[in-house]
């Protein structure tokens, strides 16, 4: 190779890697600086200028804000395994003080609110044996311990009440309020959902223990006991009826997120929308769809405002609510 030629290689790398570049618009990259020393409010406002998603936190709580000075009606849901962690006593605070609008739920979200007020869950270990725990009657939750004797005291607790409506036919946001009312403990989401008026849906009230306690009770010859779904999904996609703004805060995927965002649907789009999940949208899920796919279905407003948060629930959400609720 001739030095000429050495000479052009040279030259068309140095263009390719050195290319000018137009300056851009934005914050700067830049993390807490320590030698400030410990300020745990300076290191969460740092997150907006952190990246990756330390920024999307930072933009959840903008997003939430903004919500909460427009005075959008804001729907809260939630999976089962956020009411298993320690998050069902963030949530609990929300509607003791009547922050959040309206709760969708799955069949566990429900009863394990009820079964923590009969016994504690308690903290294990990512890798105990299945086998061993199953020998001693307790299940796992991830790193979370739950006795099958909570599950005996909540069948004692809930069947004596499914009795006393076994000619009924009930939505399953009426059963809850029934629950939330029976239970009388402020501990309890429901407790306050029933208190404050707040509604609590629930499209898949049979997946779970409650579920179960349900398919005992109609086996015990209760067979006009009946649980009518359809008035609950007319009242869901009803909700934001007269709403002048709906924002959307969403912890995990599945059906409460596809109930939620339906019902917006019918509004052409909730203006403001929150999710925090870590399924991805390469299979066509539902579950792992981003925001903009939403907006693609009317779900979320074209000009709305939405951000998805990847990462730990348990982590990022205190964090949210002491930013967004309670700062």
């Amino acid at each position: 190779m001739t030095d000429k030629n050495k000479l052009d290689i040279r030259k068309e790398s140095e263009e390719a890697i050195l290319k000018e570049s137009e300056e851009i618009e934005g914050e700067k990259v830049q993390g807490y600086d320590f030698n400030k020393g410990l300020n745990w409010d300076e290191i969460i406002n740092s997150f907006s200028s952190t990246g990756f998603q330390a920024t999307h936190l930072a933009r959840a709580v903008e997003i939430i804000k903004e919500m909460r000075k427009e005075k959008a009606f804001i729907y809260l849901g939630y999976t089962s395994n956020i009411i298993s962690s320690g998050i069902r006593d963030i949530i609990r605070y929300l509607v003791e003080h009547k922050l959040v609008d309206m709760l969708v739920t799955t069949g566990g979200g429900i009863e394990e609110d009820f079964i923590k007020c009969l016994g504690n869950f308690k903290i294990g270990n990512f890798s105990l044996s299945g086998e061993m725990l199953r020998e001693k009657g307790i299940n796992r939750i991830g790193n979370i311990l739950v006795p099958n004797s909570r599950y005996i005291q909540f069948e004692k607790w809930i069947l004596p009440i499914l009795e006393k409506h076994k000619d009924e036919t009930l939505p399953p946001s009426q059963l809850i309020k029934i629950l939330g009312e029976e239970i009388n403990d402020k501990r309890s989401i429901y407790y306050w959902a029933a208190k404050n008026n707040i509604p609590v849906y629930c499209p898949a009230i049979m997946d779970g223990s409650l579920g179960d306690m349900i398919y005992f009770f109609k086996h015990q010859g209760n067979t006009n006991f009946k649980i009518e779904i359809s008035d609950d999904a007319i009242e869901l996609n009803d909700s934001n009826v007269g709403k002048e703004k709906t924002g959307m805060i969403i912890l995990g995927s599945g059906i409460i997120k596809h109930s939620i965002c339906n019902a917006n649907l019918y509004r052409n789009g909730a203006d403001y929308a929150v999710y925090f999940n870590n399924a991805i949208e390469e299979d066509g899920s539902d579950a792992g769809a981003r925001p903009d796919e939403a907006v693609s279905w009317g779900k979320i407003k074209t000009k709305g405002k939405s951000v998805k948060v990847f990462g730990d629930i348990t982590i990022n959400f205190p964090i949210l609510v002491g930013k967004s609720f309670v700062d």
